[in-house]
């Protein structure tokens, strides 16, 4: 097929033969499927010929947005999940087993975070790099690390990863680098072309892009060499190639733990899809300029974002990136009083408990998304008790500048306090 930019590419770029003549990929709604012949389902069962049985292990509509992830990432097959966090544990369990180690990014989403704590009740350990550097990460590994992950852009540390120099010192060490590039999005960035092996999304952010769809999908890159040794449960898949660990994934671990996506929500993916490039850059264009704005008003205020120049991770991201430095503004106001009133008194934005979303969305994640980690935790993941995070929509600019101007001022409304 034809190569196409970005944005024809969301449009035109599918491969989707639908039927009727219907401008969008039907909804499947059907738990099962019809077959003609008891011959035709065996083969389908025993992976000798293509077909659909059970939504549980596939299904039209949720391939139709596998395949479109995959294509974006330039990968050479998805996984689609019901939620980002089961595309994650699916992505590290797939490999993973008692005894073995992980290496990871310290700035990541809270709920990452406790799910690499859950994983200490099956044997599996997490080594959290102190600063996100290649240097840091490659005197983490330890004989027993089997996995090295990352976010592209740490949510909400916001601590940009260098994903080829990281990958590169995965393998060399004979590791698989896994991303999960759900803040900076395929618009800003393909893990996969800079050497990562797995991409993870939580595609109920900016993939779906209005929030009415919880779920998520890990893309495979199909490059990495799986040491039978290392991952003795890889052996028996290795004849599948570049497939070898999506074949695995499919024949068991998803298959067994029933974390598949639901048609409605592909449906509804494929549909958000279709814009992202268009929301990416008015989220990024708006994001550059309320963070520049914020900088300027003072008010004791330290600024968080990766497209400022004083930002520590400002060279990689200005490096790796195209077309913008992601929609994530971080806001330490001096304390956890002020950032409640400020979140209180915000007019436009909403207090919801997300990222991606047309509209933007502040918190304060302390007290939400990281309630659950310590102290240390917190520390490493970049939360602080006077922080906001604020996800930034696709509004007129001038209208967000001028709500977080009147609330920070002091002013109300209809005149000043």
């Amino acid at each position: 097929m034809k190569e196409y930019g970005f944005n024809t590419t969301l449009l035109h770029g599918s491969e989707d033969s639908n039927p009727h003549g219907a401008t969008q990929v039907p909804i499947y709604q059907s738990s099962a499927f019809r077959h003609d012949t008891a011959e035709e389902l065996e083969k389908i069962f025993a992976n000798k010929c293509a077909g659909y049985s059970y939504t549980r292990i596939n299904n039209p509509t949720i391939e139709s947005f596998e395949r479109r992830m995959t294509k974006l990432e330039s990968g050479v097959g998805s996984v689609a999940c019901s939620s980002g966090m089961a595309a994650l544990t699916m992505a590290l369990m797939n490999i993973l087993q008692n005894g073995d180690h992980v290496v990871a990014a310290a700035g990541l989403y809270g709920g990452t975070v406790e799910l690499l704590d859950e994983l200490k009740a099956y044997g599996i350990t997490t080594t959290y790099v102190q600063e996100n550097t290649p240097d840091a990460f490659e005197k983490a590994i330890l004989p027993e690390t089997r996995a090295v992950f990352a976010e592209t852009i740490g949510n909400p540390k916001l601590d940009v990863t260098d994903i080829e120099e990281v990958a590169e010192i995965a393998h060399k060490h004979g590791l698989p680098f896994l991303v999960d590039n759900t803040v900076a999005t395929p618009y800003l960035i393909n893990p996969l072309k800079l050497g990562a092996d797995v991409v993870i999304h939580s595609s109920s952010k900016y993939i779906n892009g209005s929030s009415d769809a919880i779920s998520g999908v890990l893309v495979s890159g199909g490059r990495f060499k799986w040491d039978p040794e290392k991952y003795p449960a890889m052996a028996e898949f290795r004849k599948f190639g570049p497939l070898a660990y999506l074949a695995k994934l499919r024949n068991g671990l998803f298959r067994s733990m029933g974390a598949c996506m639901a048609p409605q929500n592909a449906f509804l993916n494929n549909l958000g899809l279709e814009t992202l490039g268009l929301r990416m850059q008015r989220h990024c264009s708006n994001a550059m300029e309320l963070a520049e704005f914020l900088q300027d008003l003072g008010e004791e205020l330290i600024v968080s974002y990766p497209g400022l120049k004083e930002h520590p991770y400002h060279e990689i991201a200005a490096k790796q990136f195209h077309g913008g430095f992601g929609a994530i503004i971080t806001l330490r106001t001096g304390s956890k009083e002020r950032a409640f009133q400020i979140l209180n008194e915000l007019k436009i934005p909403w207090l919801v408990s997300n990222i991606g979303d047309t509209k933007t969305l502040v918190i304060h994640p302390s007290s939400t998304i990281a309630a659950h980690l310590s102290p240390e935790e917190k520390e490493l993941s970049g939360v602080y008790d006077d922080m906001i995070r604020i996800s930034v929509g696709i509004e007129d600019i001038e209208d967000l500048k001028e709500d977080f101007r009147r609330v920070i001022k002091g002013e109300k409304e209809n005149g000043k306090s």
